[in-house]
């Protein structure tokens, strides 16, 4: 009589295979000796890089970057890295009724130091204070900048905005 297989085996299993192609992944990526091309400001600066996948509204899945390092490029057949000095900070927009919400991680800056403009349907942030950070977020719909509030605590900057349609961009203050 053979045995039935709990969920739980199955999960056993899955998290093998993940963890051996990890494995095969950091071992093929280890051969290529990034070290030995970096130019030395580059080795001195630190960098992180991520993504994030969610599901949109259209059930399609949606991969999104974040960081200051740059996908690998491939030149004259070798993979080169590309770090930049402003980072890419995680973001979150989310819509409720007539009100659009973005969340950005930047921490490591006073306020003082953020600017934030809308234009049309684009949101720009940036923060230049030790660390500098740049994102453009793609708004869902036209807003209201006149009706926009933000705040920055703990290194975590909110912005409200009101849904509205034909206004040019302005400057919004952090309070």
């Amino acid at each position: 009589m053979r045995r039935r297989r709990s969920i739980f085996d199955l999960f056993d299993e899955l998290f093998r295979e993940i963890e051996e192609e990890m494995n095969e992944f950091i071992r093929r990526w280890e051969g290529y000796g990034f070290e030995e091309e970096l130019p030395r400001d580059v080795k001195r600066k630190s960098y992180y890089y991520g993504f994030r996948i969610t599901i949109g509204p259209d059930g399609v899945p949606k991969i999104e970057t974040f960081g200051n390092r740059r996908p690998v490029v491939i030149e004259e057949g070798r993979p080169r890295r590309v770090v930049s000095d402003e980072i890419e900070p995680l973001v979150d927009v989310y819509e409720e009724g007539d009100t659009v919400t973005i969340v950005a991680e930047m921490p490591g800056v006073e306020k003082e130091k953020i600017k934030i403009r809308a234009e049309g349907r684009r949101l720009v942030i940036e923060a230049s204070d030790g660390r500098k950070y740049y994102k453009e977020v793609d708004l869902p719909t036209e807003v209201d900048v006149k009706s926009a509030k933000a705040s920055y605590k703990n290194g975590i900057l909110e912005i409200k905005l009101k849904k509205k349609s034909g206004v040019a961009g302005e400057e919004i203050k952090v309070e």
